[in-house]
């Protein structure tokens, strides 16, 4: 059987449902194969850049593991932020790349560059298949490396001169991943930590929702009834209206929470990723750590492990439960809980004559929306916005990428979530800096008869940049630009483009379009 032949095969024993990618010379075995597949859905999109974005909240949403495809040379290179996007966000991306065949890679050849090592900075394991038999176990290797915590990107790379080469019909028996939980000692050394520290602070991170164990830690920060904040990515674990809900952490300025992280005698830090917000930022007295977490903690002098619990979180947090473990009932002095929510206009209601501003849009979002929206939010001012003032009803419903945080996310992971989740409304938030990255794969979108709703913020500048600049020098530089006419651009791929000068037009537009069903509407907000 020809070798692309097996590897669809290998990729259908995954449980793969789309691919997103760009066909090139140097795959078009795998292609053919691909058009034989009844299972696997390829979704040819406009720039590699997306494809990836794609696979990436695709994994994130699904539970599975995000595929994209690309060949050599400038395709693999356009793929490559994305990737390393995916993996500093955990989230689970295989990268198929087409290659030289291996006779050119010795001499200097058109488009050849060495994408292994391109890519091993930017991934859990980057390879290339060098003999033609280890495919099925590549293949296997790849999505289980992809999966395990904490989940990543893995970059695979295919020479064109194997792709046809024909070898044995085979595919690896797919295999749960081994689950680990704290040996019981451990355990009660961890409880026992409650018995010395008064005033306990609970840090929610991403990981909480990779594994699951939502309900597990509610139940727990309940039990000890201390107060809890969450990193950008773990927005919505808590209720908004949870009274230990200290919202969200991490901000460079006016990071309100931060007072009642100092106050505390022990911070319990669960499911928490670095790539957020390193700790010499939240934790600079020092103040000591029981770390909850799928792999051993990173020590450093400002994450001093006093216990650390190693294993399945869910499982993990239910053995924690069932200690002995006593209630410490104490709350951040200055009125803290209160504070947040004015400064972070948690509970703030906008008038309808006001004009327009990030935090107003974001409060008739959040009005709107149901336990199901799904949010996606691009990178700019409008992130820091998302993640202070913007409180989901359920966890996983507003997704922030936060590692690498790079532009252009927002569309191209629109599509991806609405293929994970049909049935939910999504809702793309990007400023017109972020949108015009990856306008194209509206028109991939509108081909796939997806339905979901964009909302530009459109203030012909990296606000972000702008502010930063003026705070620092008193000026900006090279930070603005000019847009086109955002209603004649979303009528030009055949979607419908709508312009809110206001509160009460947006309020009134994007309600128009949640009840539409089968469409795109581009909201262009004016700010």
């Amino acid at each position: 059987m020809k070798v692309t032949d097996v590897l669809v095969q290998c990729l259908e024993n995954e449980g793969v449902e789309y691919i997103f990618g760009i066909v090139g010379t140097e795959t078009l075995d795998l292609a053919d194969s691909l058009s034989k597949s009844k299972q696997i859905q390829y979704v040819n999109v406009r720039h590699e850049q997306g494809a990836a974005f794609m696979a990436d909240v695709y994994g994130r949403l699904s539970n599975k593991v995000g595929v994209c495809l690309s060949t050599l040379g400038p395709g693999a290179t356009n793929l490559l932020t994305a990737v390393a996007s995916a993996q500093l966000d955990h989230s689970p991306v295989v990268a198929l790349i087409g290659q030289a065949g291996v006779e050119r890679q010795h001499p200097e050849s058109h488009q050849y560059i060495d994408i292994v090592k391109t890519f091993e900075p930017a991934t859990k394991w980057s390879t290339q298949i060098m003999e033609a038999q280890t495919l099925p176990a590549t293949i296997r290797k790849a999505f289980r490396t992809a999966k395990m915590e904490k989940p990543g990107a893995v970059a695979l790379t295919l020479p064109e001169n194997l792709a046809a080469q024909m070898i044995p019909d085979t595919v690896m028996q797919v295999t749960p991943i081994p689950e680990t939980v704290p040996a019981m000692e451990t355990l009660q050394a961890a409880a026992a930590l409650f018995q010395k520290y008064l005033k306990p602070f609970i840090i929610i991170g991403n990981g909480v929702i990779r594994k699951d164990a939502v309900n597990e830690l509610q139940t727990f920060i309940e039990k000890i009834n201390s107060p809890a904040t969450h990193s950008f990515m773990a927005k919505g674990v808590l209720p908004k209206e949870h009274p230990l809900n200290y919202f969200t952490f991490g901000f460079n300025e006016n990071d309100l929470v931060l007072s009642g992280i100092k106050e505390a005698d022990l911070l319990i830090v669960i499911g928490y990723d670095f790539v957020e917000k390193l700790p010499k930022d939240w934790n600079q007295r020092k103040t000591p750590i029981l770390h909850i977490d799928s792999l051993p903690a990173e020590v450093n002098e400002y994450y001093p492990v006093e216990s650390e619990l190693v294993g399945n979180i869910k499982q993990t947090l239910m053995l924690l439960n069932q200690q002995e473990i006593p209630e410490k009932s104490w709350v951040p002095t200055g009125n803290l809980h209160e504070k947040i929510k004015l400064a972070y206009q948690i509970e703030a209601t906008p008038n309808d004559a006001s004009t327009l501003t990030i935090e107003s849009t974001l409060q008739i979002v959040e009005k709107l929306s149901t336990a199901e929206t799904i949010v996606i939010s691009d990178v700019g001012a409008h992130k820091l916005a998302i993640a202070r003032t913007f409180q989901p009803k359920e966890p996983n419903r507003v997704i922030i990428s936060n590692g690498l945080a790079s532009m252009g996310i927002a569309l191209p992971g629109s599509i991806g979530a609405k293929l994970a989740r049909p049935d939910a409304a999504v809702i793309c938030i990007t400023g017109d800096g972020g949108l015009l990255m990856n306008v194209a794969e509206i028109e991939t979108a509108k081909r796939l008869g997806l339905s979901f709703i964009i909302v530009v913020l459109n203030d012909s500048m990296l606000r972000l940049e702008v502010e930063t600049m003026n705070k620092r020098f008193g000026e900006s530089f090279g930070v603005t630009f000019q847009n086109p006419d955002f209603i004649q651009l979303a009528e030009s791929f055949g979607i419908k483009g709508r312009r809110a000068a206001n509160v009460v037009e947006f309020e009134s537009i994007l309600q128009g379009a949640l009840e539409t069903s089968g469409e795109i509407v581009l909201i262009d907000v004016s700010l």
